[in-house]
């Protein structure tokens, strides 16, 4: 069986931008070949760096940790709900998403693309002008009963600690993950819907989320030898 990958991941390097309210990022050379024949990093930053997931434990006391989630949870069946263009601060409400993603079901993932991702850099308009998840949106993706939410931005509810808190509780209480960071590429936005993503957490015991790899998988083709 052979797949066609598609890496929805953003880098991680030293100095790299996140979400301002956390640690700078950065990445130490802390042994090198010159010096003793081999090359090791220092990393220093917080959990919720880079493309990464959201347990409920991230907004909820007592919420399960990444470590005690399937597997199996963060793959599935995915549709692609593409916002762009939108300005600042937008607030996404549950109307958009329907027309952008109207065939979504139970179980599925949605991967919301805003256009932050093209500016990720360490800007004022990357760090704090993103749109954002309404509590509107939130709730319809409940009704909806998805499995998880991707964006491509730091926070699905932007720069707006009230809203912000409010989006993460009512989407993590129901269970369902969110993955932020995402990369879309003109490949991921041609992929045909629905189409199978997959974001395994680095196995980070009792943490509130983990860096991971988000993926397309696409163009499955089946070998004459089974």
């Amino acid at each position: 069986m052979k797949f066609s990958i598609i890496d929805l991941s953003q880098p991680i390097f030293d100095g790299g931008p996140n979400c301002p309210a956390h640690p700078p990022v950065r990445s130490e050379v802390v042994a090198d070949h010159a010096a003793g024949g081999w090359r090791m990093e220092l990393l220093t930053l917080a959990s919720h760096t880079g493309s990464h997931l959201d347990a409920p434990l991230h907004k909820l006391r007592g919420g399960a940790s990444i470590s005690e989630m399937p597997l199996e949870s963060f793959t599935g069946a995915a549709r692609i709900a593409d916002l762009v263009p939108l300005e600042p601060k937008t607030s996404i409400l549950p109307e958009q998403l329907e027309r952008a993603a109207p065939n979504l079901h139970a179980d599925e993932i949605l991967l919301v693309r805003t256009g932050w991702g093209e500016k990720r850099q360490r800007s004022n308009d990357w760090l704090f002008q993103s749109p954002k998840l309404s509590p509107a949106a939130a709730n319809w993706l409940v009704e909806k009963q998805i499995r998880g939410l991707g964006i491509d931005h730091w926070g699905v509810g932007g720069w707006d600690p009230e809203n912000d808190a409010t989006v993460h509780t009512i989407l993590l209480s129901h269970g369902i993950w969110i993955v932020e960071e995402l990369r879309f590429t003109p490949q991921a936005l041609a992929a045909g819907q629905p189409v199978t993503f997959m974001a395994l957490p680095v196995n980070l015991q009792d943490h509130s989320g983990a860096w991971c790899r988000p993926v397309l998988l696409t163009d499955i083709v089946v070998s004459e030898n089974g």
